[in-house]
């Protein structure tokens, strides 16, 4: 068994995907409660997680979901934060590839910079993106806990690690060159990170309150606007809020967030452009301005 304590020496290898153990599961040998697995304690784990957020969980409180001992827990982890990060690689997984063969619709702005699809990947680039961008926002949305474990952990389980593969493959489809792609990559998905947070956060604090979203908006712009030294701002936010329009909270938000997506888009488009034509399947081509082919390389992960 491997404890916490051991852990603490060693950070960057904390993580339950990096432990050199035989997978528990199984039987009743030993005292081992033949009625769980490692799935089931993580699924338990998850709707315990979705009901109290971190704060509220706990290996007791898991317990008594499953109606087992603590200690029964504890054949199928070795610490609570194993756990968290088996819940976290879990939700990942909820994050279903994109079928970009039906339905894909080409943006507008798709030619702007060169073949949409130059890899023959299947869909053009835009649309996938925005299709994994609107997927994790969902998630983050649907999980708030997410958010403070993503950043807690090496996510480097099956789910994590497939969603991350996928999003590094439509960068390269873009055709920007190697180097700029972490940035596109770190661009996108903290954008929707923070974007997906702030929303998550927001719906689960109206849902605390007893209140909708609506309700919960304009009770706060009429206690901003009742307040004499917030008069200025409130001018101008309810200018902006008008020239937004919707008449809902979420029709604002979606506003934001397409607009904001759009804007990401068209700036991988303008990056590309600046880089010059893209080599044809791997030949060798002509380098863009600033573009060094011995010290970029050949594609590869991002």
């Amino acid at each position: 068994m491997v404890r916490a304590a051991d852990r603490a020496g060693r950070p960057a290898r904390s993580s339950v995907w990096l432990e050199d153990r035989a997978p528990r599961g199984g039987g009743a040998r030993g005292g081992r409660p033949s009625s769980l697995d490692r799935d089931r304690i993580t699924g338990a784990a998850v709707r315990l997680l979705d009901a109290e957020g971190p704060a509220g969980f706990s290996m007791r409180r898991l317990a008594a979901e499953l109606n087992v001992t603590a200690m029964s827990v504890y054949w199928y982890v070795d610490t609570k934060d194993d756990l968290l990060e088996l819940a976290l690689d879990a939700v990942y997984g909820e994050l279903e590839p994109p079928d970009a063969g039906e339905g894909s619709v080409r943006h507008p702005v798709g030619d702007a910079a060169g073949d949409g699809d130059p890899d023959g990947d299947g869909g053009d680039w835009r649309d996938r993106l925005r299709a994994l961008a609107a997927g994790y926002r969902a998630l983050l949305v649907r999980h708030p806990w997410v958010s403070p474990l993503a950043g807690t952990f090496l996510n480097i389980g099956p789910h994590s690690m497939a969603f991350s593969q996928r999003v590094q493959q439509v960068v390269r489809d873009t055709g920007l060159p190697l180097r700029d792609q972490t940035g596109a990559i770190a661009a996108v998905l903290q954008f929707v990170y923070g974007f997906g947070t702030i929303e998550g956060h927001f719906v689960q604090r109206c849902a605390s309150a007893g209140t909708t979203q609506d309700e919960y908006f304009h009770q706060a712009m009429t206690a901003l606007a009742d307040q004499p030294r917030f008069a200025e701002d409130h001018g101008s936010v309810a200018d902006l809020m008008k020239a937004r329009g919707g008449d809902t909270v979420e029709e604002m938000r979606e506003r934001d967030f397409t607009f904001a997506l759009e804007l990401l888009v068209a700036g991988v488009e303008t990056m590309v452009a600046r880089s010059g034509p893209r080599p044809a399947h791997g030949g060798p081509g002509r380098a863009g301005p600033g573009r060094d082919p011995g010290r970029d390389g050949p594609a590869a992960e991002g």
